[in-house]
């Protein structure tokens, strides 16, 4: 008797090939990952087209205020530290009653700048929202009715408010976000 052959389900067929197009993909991000500028100029370019279909089309402003708030949320998460300092503050207040802040002299630890949203994806995910947000803006079901005017008001008065609390969160804590190139030290100094 002969042994049965095993059937290939369609779905087999169907996964296989979804995990082929996901390597693919993976593997162009993982090219693109050194080329920052172009990535972000692509990425500008995208919200552009995107302002400009808001524009011409004069509808879809819920849209573009979501995208707007998911933006400002995915900046500032990099923005911030991915251990906060306040929190490691009261740990260190607890145990021995100092304040944690960075290092000022020679022989204490220094703990470097990490980002809770590592510039890549930050760029990754506001590429997505955009792209998402500009295929939405062509269905008639996302174009609610909305006096914009207020929206952008509003949206303003959020960046504001955040940016302040994260500008006192920065200076109360001593951090810098951004670095502009690498720092030289002289060899005689300590």
């Amino acid at each position: 008797m002969e042994a049965p052959e095993t059937e290939q389900t369609p779905f087999a067929s169907v996964t296989a090939q979804t995990s082929k197009l996901q390597m693919h993909y993976q593997a162009l991000l993982d090219k693109s990952t050194p080329f920052v500028l172009y990535r972000w100029v692509g990425t500008g370019a995208c919200l552009l087209f995107f302002f400009v279909r808001i524009f011409v089309a004069q509808g879809w402003y819920i849209v573009a205020y979501a995208l707007g708030i998911y933006l400002l949320n995915l900046f500032l998460a990099f923005l911030q530290p991915k251990f906060d300092p306040s929190n490691e503050a009261m740990d260190n207040e607890m145990e021995d009653g100092s304040v944690g802040t960075l290092p000022t002299k020679h022989d204490e630890e220094f703990k470097p700048f990490i980002r809770r949203l590592p510039e890549f994806k930050f760029w990754y995910w506001a590429t997505r929202a955009i792209v998402i947000s500009f295929f939405c803006s062509w269905f008639e079901i996302f174009n609610v009715p909305v006096f914009w005017p207020v929206l952008v008001m509003y949206w303003f008065m959020l960046f504001i408010l955040t940016m302040r609390k994260q500008i006192q969160h920065m200076v109360k804590y001593r951090y810098v976000p951004f670095t502009l190139g690498k720092k030289n030290y002289n060899k005689n100094s300590s």
